[in-house]
């Protein structure tokens, strides 16, 4: 026994090993992602002070940023050995010896949790898995305080690394929304592979889905709405499993969801919400089946296997006449009433087929579910009518794995959802004959693919996320609109990215302010502009390249007769290129005279200047870099892009009249608002409410790089809305979803809603 539990430990210190070796990879790129951002603020306009903090802010991250990351690396590799042994850490808590937590330490504190309880909300599900798995390893109860797995730990060390490589808070807080979203990808990756590791192991293959239901749904609020200073950890869990039922428990959630509401971000609310829902149906389950989750995940017994081969080979046949495909053949509600009524019929007979409680109660949920589902009325009838068509394959799945009723994320429940969410006021001219043909594929696939399960839905709903992308953004007048927003993303980026990279090389370079300022925000986007209309490599682009490093020699100290002349000589067609490039941003001749006089100023004091001279080395190198610039350039997030909405409307050359440009500007957004802006579905509808105007759009198209998103109206009129200004809508209230809950939580709520009401029909 002893070498039985030597082994299951030696597992669980191997899953941590694991773990922080994924995540750690994430450092890297991120301390590079936080450089490139604050040279991005650097070169944003602002007052003298302001404007002094960026530089310094940046200059030390720098300096420091490489011993943040590999002090963070090394600590959590010290904290991964430590959970493998006895921890005694929280023992001493008790001992009496009390102080006041110096103010330092609490702002830390504030800092970690606040990234923790992001984290959190990203990665609940994976981290749950895994946190279940090492407690049935380690035969605990909760994993230590002090455990690298949990998200609190884990910001913690990297908040106290940061302070302790010399970087302030503040520098902190400028970055901290993309230290949030680049340590939640990695971290999910990260939790996903040890559930791996330990699962090619052995260890838990199958997630009880009754062990998952240990707390009720105003402790999941409690843990998710912590505050930043409170003394708890966002993973620190309820204990007492009792559920409703219990003397005060309905005053306890009212209480906790209405803390939740001001503390946690909308898109969490939701989250919450739909996990109490499945969670209630889980329990109600446990209650009323006896055997319900230990029997779950088995194929079906012979006679509903039978009985389902039967009815899947002749749907066509069997089924009432609404179900029946017909060329031509127009839809309505009746039709929708008799596909319900065959489907109820079908349930029945199943029920009598079943042999097993869990299989009778699955068979009636998901009857209750399609029932919900095809009572929507906003919803045409055509698609009711095929959506009906998947409730036997849906069956299927639900019999076999556990983790259809328990998991949002289960590729059928992903389907429905998502084409539900489109067809939604379908009969609005921005979707159409299209979709229709659309949905009507997908259940054909998968009625073709019964034996195939969940495989089968994954495969379609990647096709329909690929068809959406497709369709919204090349219907009418979008096209034009979506191809012109992409080039002024990808030129705004690019300019970005070559002003940061030209900053890099000109960093400890003697280069006068005036030269800087105008390679940093004119040249930047000259060669940004060329290499996106003619190429990188081509000539034209070369050669404005080439200006760049000719302009910073000319303008440096010349100690010698022969360089001064060299300039001289040089200077008339060093000037004619750079009107030229000027020229291609359509800059007037009177900003060019008066760019080309500062500089023609500038190389003049550059022949009486005493500092250093820069070396021919020097200059061929940076020319050689630029040469190949984008070879330099990364897919890094470059922040909120400055967009022109005149300039904007002009290239799109269609009546302004037509699309409304809402740019960068308006209130600040929470990151929390940021994240939800960016998990926004294809597809979906939402009520928007811009100057005025209250309207009903569709979510159409979102650029490459996430700053650009256009909503389509059944008018025909086009939003395009910048990113940051989208989440200000989204915090307003000025952009609010149709849908509150997606179609299959609404649908388990009603059929929880009835089965509570009438729990005997489930085995009835």
């Amino acid at each position: 026994m002893a070498d039985s539990n030597h082994t299951q430990s030696a597992l669980a210190t191997q899953a941590r090993d694991v773990f922080t070796a994924h995540v750690a990879q994430a450092l890297p790129d991120i301390a590079k992602a936080i450089l490139g951002k604050l040279a991005v603020l650097m070169d944003q306009p602002a007052s003298a002070p302001v404007a002094r903090e960026r530089r310094d802010a940046w200059l030390a991250f720098q300096a420091a940023g490489k011993a943040w990351a590999n002090g963070t690396n090394k600590a959590w590799r010290a904290a991964t050995k430590q959970a493998s042994q006895s921890m005694t850490a929280t023992s001493n808590l008790g001992s009496g010896d009390l102080q006041l937590m110096d103010d330092d330490v609490m702002e830390n504190k504030i800092l970690a949790s606040r990234l923790a309880l992001h984290l959190l909300d990203v990665a609940t599900w994976e981290l749950r898995d895994l946190r279940l798995r090492v407690q049935n390893l380690d035969k605990i109860s909760e994993l230590q305080a002090g455990d690298i797995f949990r998200p609190d730990v884990l910001s913690r060390l990297m908040v106290e690394q940061w302070t302790d490589a010399g970087l302030s808070r503040d520098t902190w807080l400028a970055v901290q929304d993309l230290i949030q979203a680049r340590l939640a990808e990695h971290l999910v990756e990260a939790y996903q592979k040890a559930n791996e590791f330990l699962v090619e192991r052995g260890v838990m293959p199958d997630i009880d889905l009754h062990s998952r239901v240990k707390r009720t749904p105003s402790s999941i609020v409690k843990a998710l709405s912590a505050t930043p200073v409170a003394a708890s950890s966002p993973l620190d869990e309820d204990q007492n499993q009792s559920s409703f039922a219990g003397k005060g428990g309905g005053v306890d959630s009212a209480r906790e969801e209405n803390r939740a509401q001001t503390t946690t971000s909308p898109l969490a609310r939701a989250r919450m919400r739909a996990q109490s829902v499945v969670g209630n149906l889980q329990r109600l389950l446990s209650n009323q089946v006896a055997g319900f989750d230990e029997t779950r995940g088995a194929q079906p017994t012979p006679q509903l296997a039978q009985a389902l081969a039967v009815m899947t080979a002749s749907q066509a046949a069997e089924l009432d006449a609404a179900l029946v495909d017909e060329p031509g053949r127009v839809y309505g509600p009746e039709h929708v009433e008799q596909a319900n009524a065959a489907l109820r019929q079908r349930t029945s007979s199943l029920k009598k087929a079943a042999s097993t409680s869990t299989e009778k109660a699955t068979i009636e949920i998901v009857a209750l579910m399609f029932q919900s589902i095809l009572a929507e009325e906003r919803i045409p009838p055509t698609v009711r009518v095929w959506f009906a068509r998947l409730q036997m394959p849906v069956l299927r799945v639900a019999i076999s794995e556990p983790g259809f009723f328990g998991s949002l994320q289960h590729p059928a429940r992903r389907l429905i959802d998502r084409m539900g969410s489109c067809v939604l006021s379908f009969d609005a001219g921005v979707s159409g004959g299209a979709m229709e043909v659309e949905v009507k594929r997908i259940v054909q696939v998968i009625e073709q693919y019964p034996e195939t399960g969940r495989r089968v839905f994954e495969l379609v709903y990647d096709e329909f996320k690929k068809f959406l992308s497709k369709f919204l953004s090349e219907n009418g007048s979008a096209a034009r609109v979506v191809s012109i927003a992409q080039q002024v993303e990808q030129k705004e980026t690019m300019t970005i990215q070559y002003t940061i990279e030209m900053r890099s090389m000109l960093n400890d370079m003697p280069v006068r302010e005036e030269i800087r300022e105008f390679l940093f925000k004119i040249w930047a986007e000259v060669l940004a502009l060329t290499a996106m209309r003619n190429g990188p490599q081509h000539e034209e682009t070369m050669t404005l390249k080439s200006v760049a490093a000719e302009l910073v020699w000319a303008a440096s100290a010349k100690p010698n007769r022969a360089e001064r002349a060299k300039v001289i000589s040089d200077l008339p067609k060093l000037l004619q290129v750079l009107r030229m490039g000027m020229t291609v941003l359509a800059m007037d001749i009177q900003s060019q005279d008066q760019q080309l006089k500062v500089i023609s100023d500038t190389l003049a004091d550059a022949f009486m200047s005493k500092t250093d001279a820069i070396s021919s080395e020097r200059i061929d190198a940076m020319a050689k870099r630029l040469s190949n610039l984008e070879d330099y350039l990364s897919d890094e997030d470059v922040g909120d892009l400055p967009l022109d909405t005149e300039a904007l409307v002009m290239m799109i050359g269609i009546d302004a009249s037509d699309i409304d440009v809402v740019t960068d500007g308006g209130g600040q957004p929470t990151e929390a608002m940021r994240a939800w802006a960016q998990e926004l579905q294809l597809g979906a509808w939402f009520s928007l409410d811009h100057n005025g105007r209250i309207g009903h759009v569709q979510f159409a198209w979102r650029s490459d790089r996430k700053q650009l998103h256009l909503f389509a109206s059944a008018d025909g009129r086009h939003v395009l809305i910048q990113a940051r200004r989208l989440a200000a809508y989204l915090q307003a209230g000025l952009l609010k979803p149709t849908e509150e809950e997606a179609l299959t939580v609404r649908a388990t709520r009603d059929a929880l809603a009835k089965l509570e009401a009438n729990p005997e029909r489930l085995l009835g």
